[in-house]
């Protein structure tokens, strides 16, 4: 269970690609999702539809900016804070050693994550796409990175994180 790790959605458009970022937040234990900007969060009824009632399990809260929700998680202790964007020569997702407690930002689909949270993130991993197009969807990149932070926390013997 990633009891220490934190989502924060930037500017995701679609209320059924946060609906099954919930679902598969609950399915892993992570502490909390924080919606940003125009970000659909509950009640949203096509994202708790979608979310198949794991919005009532996994809490929620909403920041004007993911840049306003990166500063706060710094504030309040979070030891490291990475942006999951395609970057060129970033890390990927699955070679990364993360630090507890940790934030991953996902931003939306077609304009990524504003610049400045980009900036004010401690680094950033990614996907390697391997295909002709460099695009995946947001929950099932959300899916792949909190599995493999699953894996890493396990192999690292993290107590208290996985349960």
């Amino acid at each position: 269970m990633l009891s220490n790790v934190t989502i924060v959605l930037d500017r995701l458009r679609s209320a059924h690609n946060t609906g099954n970022i919930f679902r598969i937040a609950e399915a892993v234990g992570v502490k909390e999702i924080i919606a940003c900007g125009y970000t659909p969060a509950p009640p949203h009824p096509k994202l708790v539809k979608t979310a198949m009632g794991t919005d009532k399990i996994v809490p929620c809260r909403s920041f004007e900016t993911s840049l306003e929700a990166v500063r706060e998680l710094k504030k309040e202790g979070m030891a490291e804070v990475l942006a999951v964007e395609s970057v060129t020569g970033s890390p990927s997702a699955w070679e990364y050693s993360y630090s507890f407690p940790l934030t991953l930002v996902f931003g939306n689909e077609a304009l990524g994550i504003a610049q400045e949270t980009i900036d004010e993130c401690d680094g950033v991993v990614g996907l390697p796409m391997f295909g002709g197009k460099t695009s995946i969807n947001v929950g099932n990149c959300a899916a792949v990175v909190l599995y493999s932070v699953t894996a890493y926390a396990k192999s690292i013997g993290k107590d208290g994180l996985l349960k």
